[in-house]
């Protein structure tokens, strides 16, 4: 079962597919993408295609090894989003192969659902506290949203009270037996963080994400120390490396990306690392099918998973949205806040190759924002 073929497809809204043909004819399907540098992404599948091609498909660890060590310079988002599309498309050929989920080939599964939890935005609280009973009356009983746009490094008192008072009118809104996220998009400083964190502990949210950019890592401990909320972090750390020196700070849940932290086979691993330190995995996933999809097969078999991210009706996907490059959108039917197990082999969707083909021929050329400050500098966005 050799690697006959690898292409790539820049899809919409802001996508990028990878398709691995054997040479007896069995397909697999991965995401490998960063957003907003998509174009790179496929040009570092293109060059690891010269060494893939003709391989043995089975070989998914050796492959790996080599796609992240065999060409000296190591690591960043680029190389290992390529990696890490072309391992779950390696995944999916395997388990179609066998006949079997991934998931089965990862141990088995230790639970029967997954729960999720559905997006939410607004420029105003009423806006947010609606969409969040909408979720709620779609059964959802968990929701995430953005906790403030541009920061400076030390906010005035009004804005500060500003952040606490909207999500204490969200939460006296959806009531206490509902969950809220909040990501913070790495908007805070560390003191900041320090300011606003105790704050927000009535509402108590299910977990503040990425208060700081991954480069402030090292101040997460005294960010954990100062607050009872649980801090998730981890969708900007590609590696078991990079969440090394993380897992220790005293963070409650590890957030890697299956399409940014080298697919299924490194988050798997960095699945154990963290159970080790009794923090619970939630992938990171505002991205496509094919990502959801690599997601899911981890978190069905990783006993120390929280709660899994998805991007059906996310502000992001303006235009084309998660089912429409899935011949059975009924694999991601949401009952209640859950996902069913899948049960057909790889990773469990069949992906409409002639849609994709398509939406392809337009591509997309998405960038995210660049904020400033008042001032003109700089902001997180």
């Amino acid at each position: 079962m050799n690697i006959a073929k690898i292409e790539t497809f820049l899809v919409p809204p802001r996508w990028l597919f990878v398709r691995i043909e054997t040479d007896d004819g069995v397909v697999g399907w991965g995401e490998p993408v960063v957003e907003g540098r998509a174009e790179a992404v496929a040009a570092v599948v293109d060059a690891l295609a010269e060494r893939l091609v003709g391989a043995d498909a089975s070989r998914i660890e050796d492959h790996w090894q080599v796609m992240t060590k065999g060409g000296f310079y190591r690591g960043g988002p680029v190389l290992s989003s390529a990696v890490a599309g072309i391992d779950q498309a390696l995944w999916d050929v395997k388990g179609k192969a066998l006949g079997v989920p991934v998931y089965e080939l990862l141990g088995g599964a230790v639970r029967d659902k997954v729960r999720v939890y559905s997006w939410i935005g607004g420029d105003s609280v009423q806006a947010l506290a609606e969409d969040a009973l909408r979720a709620k009356e779609h059964g959802f009983d968990a929701v995430k949203c953005n906790g403030a746009a541009q920061l400076g490094p030390i906010e005035s008192p009004a804005a500060v009270k500003r952040i606490a008072g909207q999500f204490a009118e969200l939460r006296a809104a959806v009531g206490d037996d509902f969950d809220i996220a909040i990501d913070f998009h790495g908007r805070f400083s560390a003191a900041m963080a320090r300011r606003v964190l105790p704050l927000l502990e009535p509402v108590m949210p299910l977990f503040v994400e990425e208060p700081l950019t991954p480069e402030f890592s090292r101040d997460l401990a005294t960010v954990t120390a100062g607050t009872s909320i649980p801090i998730a972090t981890g969708e900007r750390l590609y590696s078991r490396w990079d969440f090394r020196d993380v897992l220790p700070t005293g963070i409650a849940v590890a957030q890697p990306d299956l399409s940014h932290a080298g697919g299924i086979s490194e988050v798997r691993r960095i699945a154990a690392m963290a159970e080790a330190h009794g923090v619970a995995l939630a992938p990171h996933c505002p991205l496509g099918p094919i990502a959801l999809a690599s997601s899911l097969q981890v978190d069905f078999a990783t006993p120390n998973f929280l709660i899994q991210e998805q991007s059906l009706g996310i502000h992001y996907n303006q235009g084309n949205d998660l089912m429409d490059y899935l011949v059975d959108p009924s694999v991601f039917a949401f009952d209640e806040g859950y996902v069913a197990r899948p049960t057909k082999p790889g990773l469990g969707i069949e992906v409409d190759e002639a849609a994709v083909r398509k939406a392809a021929e337009r591509g997309h050329r998405w960038r995210n924002q660049v904020w400033r400050l008042k001032d003109g500098t700089f902001a997180e966005w």
